[in-house]
């Protein structure tokens, strides 16, 4: 390793991990993004608000979610293979710890108003459900094309009491809505706070959401010790979107450098094909949703439009962490194809009675593409159930389900 990567992670004051990160906003936003960025932290650290959002991550989330051992796949892939359970948590994944860290800064802040950017529907049912336990007006934007793929999601956000708006421009996918988020706030600056769902956007947002996150890494060192004898495992693997089951995951074992740090994105039908989210090879730096990351784009800077059959996987770039990790070698990116992904689903069901989400399930291809040591311990983060995409799986049935 370089000396680089074992100097310590962490963000700077400007919101930069290494090359990568800042607050490139429109002049209208800037009183609310230093608004936030002046407070947050002090908010954070008020023993009041610790109280309140301990007592929910315990006793509305069910946290902690269980590290459970999964015997078959580590017999089948001859390593100690450990599951996050994030799919337990209430709302069905990791997005339920951020979003009430958020709405309770909100309302710090005097916030009457929430707005929310979603893919796959999990940060959209997430953030509806925290409006509706905190009686706020709560307004999702969606991309048209996820709003058909992902139903139940939808449904679930309706019936929590959210108004979920359609993008309907570019691929009416992720990018999308946020853009069309990004929009809504700035006609809204005084009485809205925008929820964003994952580690992107203009600092402070890609260190708040990690740092909310952070409870899933702070869990595993527990867990770990008590199952294993260290808290520390050889492997973590994480899906990567945007990137916040990842950051969570990693984010005690940032400066460890034993531990191997493996980010999982969307090939889509292969990386060059054109059809791909696959940010870390195909990727150049650039500026999108108010920060500098990696991102597809033309050589002109137009964004290439991504592609995933995972609707939370379908984004053109990375959080300004994940793709300092990358770049300096700290992480490990792997890039699994759509098919990859279904056939990991499958198996992980088969052997485990589990279904996970579509994301989540380009995590458990990985297995297939790593190579392990039997007393290896694996670590991966199980972010999302599969409910929601039990449509497209049913789809592939007879391919990848006989």
């Amino acid at each position: 390793m370089t000396e680089q990567i074992l100097q310590p992670i962490q963000v700077n004051k400007k919101g930069y991990y290494g090359e990568f990160g800042g607050a490139f906003v429109p002049e209208m936003l800037q009183p609310n993004v230093e608004e936030l960025r002046d407070h947050y932290e002090s908010i954070i650290a008020d023993p009041g608000f610790q109280a309140t959002f301990q007592r929910l991550l315990k006793d509305y989330v069910g946290r902690p979610s269980p590290l459970y051992f999964a015997e078959r796949l580590s017999r089948h892939y001859g390593a100690q293979i450990y599951l996050k359970r994030e799919d337990l948590n209430h709302t069905g994944a990791h997005k339920i710890n951020n979003t009430i860290g958020q709405i309770l800064i909100a309302q710090r802040l005097g916030k009457k108003r929430i707005i929310a950017e979603t893919g796959a529907g999990q940060h959209g049912v997430a953030t509806a459900t925290v409006c509706a336990l905190m009686n706020m007006e709560c307004v999702v934007y969606m991309g048209a094309v996820d709003i058909k793929r992902q139903a139940p999601n939808v449904a679930r956000m309706k019936m929590l009491g959210a108004e979920v708006r359609p993008a309907t421009s570019g691929s009416q996918t992720l990018k999308d809505a946020t853009n069309e988020a990004i929009r809504d706030w700035i006609n809204n600056p005084e009485n809205t706070h925008y929820i964003i769902g994952s580690v992107v956007g203009p600092h402070p947002y890609p260190e708040m959401v990690a740092r909310f996150q952070a409870v899933i890494s702070e869990e595993m060192k527990v867990q770990l010790l008590e199952q294993t004898g260290s808290s520390n495992p050889n492997i973590i693997i994480a899906c990567v979107g945007g990137g916040s089951n990842a950051a969570g995951a990693y984010y005690h074992y940032l400066n460890e450098p034993a531990v191997r740090l493996v980010a999982v994105e969307a090939a889509g039908q292969g990386i060059h094909s054109g059809h791909s989210a696959a940010t870390s090879v195909l990727g150049t730096k650039g500026i999108i949703h108010g920060s500098r990351t990696l991102l597809m784009q033309t050589p002109d800077g137009q964004i290439v439009e991504p592609y995933s059959i995972s609707a939370g996987l379908d984004y053109p770039g990375i959080g300004p962490l994940h793709a300092h990790l990358i770049s300096t070698g700290r992480a490990e990116a792997i890039s699994i194809t759509d098919d990859e992904a279904l056939k990991a689903a499958y198996f992980l069901t088969r052997q485990e009675g589990i279904i996970p989400a579509l994301e989540t399930a380009h995590a458990f291809a990985a297995l297939d593409v790593l190579a392990f040591q039997p007393n290896d311990v694996i670590v991966v983060n199980l972010s999302g159930r599969g409910d929601k995409d039990l449509e497209t799986y049913i789809g592939h049935f007879e391919r990848f389900g006989t």
